[in-house]
């Protein structure tokens, strides 16, 4: 395909190719007229000639073509970085895709020619292009409960343990202590991975990011202090360790304490937490237990919805944006459940069963974003600052932090894209939802865990940092792409 576009006092006269290369993948040629290049250098030389200074010169008073002659392979740089900028904001705002990622353009291989016409190429990622199902007349299921004073009364239990005292024993371990252990992953006789005096419980699994141990009360039980238990296990085919992926390693306990749980009495609790009384308690932990209801009746309605609209997505999805989404997607589902009012135990362990077959669930999810995307524009539906402070307040409050640092926070570690897909994805499944028939279904609450989850992964996290492509932060973007916000 061939455009070309032309403003005589903004912009550019481009020549741009776009060549199809999946439904998520263009491979793009831009030409830019000599005419065009040369009048670059012009406005870069009116702007350079009145303050050169020359020897044998005052400061601008050299002719020009002395000037333009001294100066311009130092300014062909400069000229070649703002084409570049200039034509691909142009190629963004003229053609017809929505372009999800950077491209990638290795900027340092692209030089402008003496003579002729100035070209570059490059591939990017953009938002594929599909029919939209049908959404405003779909069938769903929710879970409905009201909560009873005995189930306010068993979470307090519950949570009577959360907030237990360790106490050290000299007895081997028994079901349900705590072993202090350092843990040593080894592959063909080479350790890859230690982590130090990590606190395991004796529960019938173990879950790390990358691997389940079964059975992993009877590997503990009657050991003690001193004691080094071995078993080996199987990493899963997404691993952080890539040259690991699929498997199998060998763990070493060494075991450094044994700790038996000393229940606080339920009584204690409210204190614990920060509130005064138990009538203060018990009205937190409804509102809590509320609020995880809510998170799974969408949660519920958004798998059946997903399932729905993602049913006809049979576009593939390049391996790279899947890799590099499915930390995001990760994120996402750490921050609904941290605004929901889930422990950090839960978290963690919802967090490792998303590692364990992350890039199968990121590809539905991607599908399903770009959707619901679609249908935010369609239906007009935006995100306002007003939800930012919302979803910040609730996750200040879940983490009894201020919501000043929550922003920071979320801000240096780039989550605020995250969160602002959370709400624009949520308010969409709301319309969708308000547009269903709906049947009532019974919500099933979930029973206490027998697994230990610990955010360690067993064949190590990744170190290695991608080395920056351009040097002084010079890689092109097209604005309205992630890099650009």
């Amino acid at each position: 395909m061939s455009t070309e576009v032309q403003d005589e006092k903004q912009q550019l006269k481009l020549g741009v190719d776009i060549n199809e290369t999946s439904a998520c993948g263009r491979h793009i040629t831009v030409t830019i007229s000599r005419a065009e290049v040369e009048r670059y250098f012009t406005e870069q030389f009116d702007d350079l000639v009145p303050k050169a200074e020359i020897p044998g010169f005052r400061a601008g008073k050299a002719p020009r073509k002395l000037v333009e002659k001294k100066f311009r392979k130092q300014l062909t740089n400069q000229v070649k970085g703002q084409l570049i900028m200039d034509s691909l904001a142009q190629v963004n705002e003229s053609e017809d895709f929505s372009a999800i990622s950077e491209p990638d353009l290795d900027y340092e291989q692209v030089s402008i020619p003496e003579e002729g016409d100035f070209k570059y190429e490059f591939n990017i990622e953009v938002r594929p292009e599909f029919d939209l199902p049908e959404y405003k007349s779909l069938k769903l299921d929710r879970p409905e409960y009201e909560f009873t004073d005995k189930d306010i009364e068993d979470h307090i239990t519950k949570m009577s343990k959360q907030f237990s005292t360790l106490v050290p024993v000299e007895e081997p371990v028994a079901a349900g202590d705590h072993a202090i252990c350092d843990v040593t992953t080894s592959f063909d006789g080479e350790t890859v991975a230690t982590h130090e005096e990590v606190t395991l419980q004796a529960l019938s699994k173990l879950d790390f990011a990358d691997g389940t141990i079964e059975g992993f009360d009877k590997l503990l039980l009657g050991a003690a202090a001193g004691d080094t238990k071995k078993t080996k296990v199987e990493l899963s085919d997404f691993a952080d360790n890539e040259e690991l992926r699929g498997k199998e390693v060998e763990v070493e306990f060494e075991i450094l304490d044994v700790k038996r749980v000393e229940v606080m009495p339920n009584d204690e609790v409210a204190a614990a937490v920060g509130l005064g009384t138990a009538e203060e308690l018990n009205t937190a932990i409804r509102n809590m237990l509320e609020q995880r209801l809510e998170y799974s009746q969408r949660q519920t309605v958004r798998d059946q919805i997903s399932g729905a609209l993602t049913e006809s997505a049979n576009w593939d999805l390049p391996a790279d944006l899947l890799e590099r989404q499915a930390s995001r997607e990760v994120q996402r589902a750490v921050m609904e459940m941290q605004s929901s009012g889930f422990s950090q135990p839960e978290i963690v362990a919802r967090e490792n069963e998303l590692r364990k077959n992350v890039h199968e669930k990121t590809a539905v999810a991607l599908k399903e974003h770009f959707i619901l995307e679609r249908i935010a524009e369609e239906e007009n539906i935006e995100d306002a600052p007003q939800d930012y402070e919302v979803e910040i307040m609730k996750l200040a409050v879940q983490q009894r932090e201020s919501p000043r640092r929550i922003r920071s926070r979320l801000e240096r570690s780039g989550q605020m894209d995250a969160l602002r897909n959370m709400i624009i994805e949520r308010k969409v499944i709301e319309m969708i939802t308000e547009n269903a028939t709906i049947s009532p279904t019974k919500y099933e609450q979930e029973a206490d865990s027998d697994t230990t989850s610990v955010n360690l992964f067993f064949g190590g996290a990744k170190t290695h940092i991608p080395e920056a492509k351009y040097e002084g932060g010079d890689a092109p973007a097209i604005p309205g792409t992630e890099k650009d916000k």
